[in-house]
């Protein structure tokens, strides 16, 4: 896994260049992507994503060379470590998140505990 940053959410080529292609391809007017955690799923936690045109004062603004990536503060610790990821198998295609700290997790991947 080819990590092109080692800050607070770290994220894979694959993911960098399917929001890089999204963002061409959509022209998308913002280069800013969010990644949030809401309550809910099969394990309690779910990962939320999204382009948002807006910074919020709580906001963690992590830059990469061609986009940043949003962070509210309540989500902030639950995804503190993680690596986003973009995979493509015979179920789809989808932003994944690996994180260190979700003691479980739901077949899908897309839900957590902590």
């Amino acid at each position: 896994m080819n990590n092109q940053n080692q800050q607070s959410i770290a994220i894979t080529k694959n993911a960098s260049n399917r929001i890089l292609n999204v963002i061409d391809s959509s022209n998308e007017k913002t280069s800013q992507f969010r990644i949030f955690v809401t309550g809910g799923g099969c394990s309690g936690f779910q990962y939320g994503f999204k382009f948002d045109p807006d910074v919020a004062n709580d906001d963690d603004k992590i830059d990469f060379p061609d986009f940043s990536i949003l962070v509210d503060s309540m989500s902030y610790p639950y995804l503190y470590g993680s690596t986003l990821d973009f995979v493509e198998d015979l179920s789809g295609s989808k932003f994944v998140i690996k994180n260190p700290n979700a003691k479980t997790t739901c077949g899908c991947g897309e839900s957590f505990t902590v």
